[in-house]
Order: C-alpha cells, then sequence, then structure tokens
C-alpha cells in the first residue's frame, strides 16, 4: 500500500525487520512498542471493509515520519481483526469473539515483556473495541506489570472542528465525512463516492449509544445503509488535512508515553 512507501513507520521503525539479535540491544528503559488494533467490517455501499486498519496504518505511517530514532518508537504489525459483532450479518465483516481478541492481546504484550520492553501501546481504530481494549489493558498491566497504554485514532478530534461539523463529528461514528475523507486520503481508488451515504441515526432520543444511560446496539439498530454520517460531504483534500493533523497529535503523545513513569501519577505528600 501507498502509505508504506518511504515511511519511517515501515522501513525504520517496524520491529519485525530487526534481528532477534537487533532487537535484544535496542534500548528498552525508554521507548514504547505500539500494537494497531483495527478492524475488518462492513462501512457501507462505498468504503473498503478494511477502512479500520487501514487508518491505522495510515496514520502511524504519517505520525512516525515525524518521530526520530531517539524516542525509540517501535511499530509491531497491524492486527487487522476486532471486535466487530455488531457489524455480523454484513458481507465481508470478519470478526474475532471478545475472548479470543482478549486473549491474542494478552499473548502479544505478554511476549512484548519477555522481549525486555517497559511500554506498549494498543493503538486502536475501532470504536467497538474500545471497551474490550481498556479491560485488557488493566489486566496486561496487572500480569506484567509492563505500562499498558490505549490511543484511539480519534483521541484528538477537536483538531478537526474547523474541517467538519459539529454534529458530523459527534455523530458520524461509522463510515460518514470522516472515515470517507481519510480513505480518500489513503487508498482513492478503494473508494465509490457515487454510492456514498447521508444518514444519521436519532441522537436526540432520550437514551444515547455512548456515555450514559447506554444501549447496547448492533449497526442495523442504527442504520439501514451501515453508515453513521454523511459520507457525501468526503474529499481528500479534507482526509489529507485530517491524515496531517491527528499524525502530528499521535507523534507527540507516543513521545510522552515513551519516557512516561507510572510514579509521575503521585504527587509529593508534605507531613
Amino acid at each position: 500500500m501507498k502509505q508504506r512507501q518511504n515511511s519511517k513507520a515501515w522501513q525504520e521503525f517496524f520491529l519485525p525487520r530487526l534481528s532477534s539479535k537487533e532487537v535484544q540491544h535496542l534500548d528498552k528503559e525508554k521507548g514504547v512498542v505500539v500494537l494497531p488494533v483495527g478492524a475488518v467490517e462492513q462501512h457501507g455501499p462505498h468504503l473498503p471493509v478494511y477502512t479500520d486498519t487501514l487508518i491505522a496504518e495510515g496514520l502511524l505511517a504519517s505520525a512516525f515520519n515525524l518521530l526520530s530514532e531517539q524516542d525509540h518508537v517501535w511499530m509491531l504489525p497491524p492486527l487487522p481483526y476486532g471486535k466487530s459483532t455488531e457489524h455480523l450479518g454484513h458481507p465481508g465483516t470478519i470478526t474475532l469473539s471478545t475472548e479470543t481478541l482478549r486473549q491474542v492481546i494478552m499473548d502479544v504484550g505478554r511476549s512484548v515483556k519477555t522481549s525486555g520492553f517497559r511500554r506498549i501501546v494498543l493503538f486502536n481504530t475501532h470504536g467497538g473495541n474500545v471497551d474490550l481494549l481498556n479491560m485488557v489493558a488493566r489486566d496486561l498491566r496487572i500480569e506484567t506489570e509492563l505500562m499498558v497504554f490505549r490511543m484511539n485514532a480519534m483521541d484528538h478530534k477537536q483538531e478537526l472542528a474547523q474541517l467538519f461539523s459539529e454534529e458530523e463529528l459527534t455523530f458520524g461514528i461509522h463510515g460518514g465525512e470522516v472515515e470517507t475523507s481519510l480513505i480518500l486520503s489513503l487508498e482513492e481508488e478503494w473508494v465509490n463516492m457515487d454510492q456514498a451515504p447521508n444518514e444519521f441515526f436519532d441522537y436526540e432520543a432520550h437514551v444515547g449509544i455512548k456515555g450514559g444511560p447506554y444501549v447496547a446496539w448492533i449497526i442495523n439498530d442504527l442504520s439501514d445503509s451501515g453508515i453513521a454520517g454523511n459520507a457525501q460531504q468526503a474529499t481528500k483534500e479534507k482526509g489529507e488535512e485530517v491524515l496531517k493533523r491527528l499524525s502530528v497529535a499521535a507523534a507527540h503523545t507516543l513521545q510522552v508515553i515513551s519516557t512516561f513513569e507510572m510514579d509521575q501519577f503521585k504527587k509529593p505528600q508534605f507531613v
């Protein structure tokens, strides 16, 4: 894929490109290993089912271009399958069960610990993974003593306020203007804009789908097209700007994490 070309993420900081001996001699006191966690699932009639994992690859490729060897940030191969049970029944959706995904991430984390690293980031690009990743991150912390961080691709969506409406940023949660713009910027030929939908769920209902009070939902509860948002307003130019803004924020966050120590939480006590 084209985002891998001339990308530091894949050519310089892709951990599996090193030999076992080279990994052994890396400085692990500082630094962090990044595990991208995506999904293969329906994204409406216009986007590829690889959308979430492609966004993980593209955003990290862009972010790593802003990092240097002194940051000691290393990327693992993306985990392309997530917990996508809310999209089951739509052709092309490939999901892992909650327990399978949990065990895979635990096994990867154990291996990262055995290799001598002290920090791992679970870099997530699928909303359906969030709750599970929060739980497995704590389990992994307790079992291995790794410092375990979770990042989401849209952690800094406030940076996009000038590009998209408040409605889109708040309720365009799946296959809408933002994601469609990103895929146009990464793999334009994979997008069928002539079939792009415009569909929002009724977010004025008294019960929400995030926050609280919360109701468990599947995509068919929200949407006939399989998306939530206005994909018709997406452009490649918007996607390129999204990639730029989010990658700057992600690179800075990874730099902070790479030297983070858990004792930074505790304030000095004065008697």
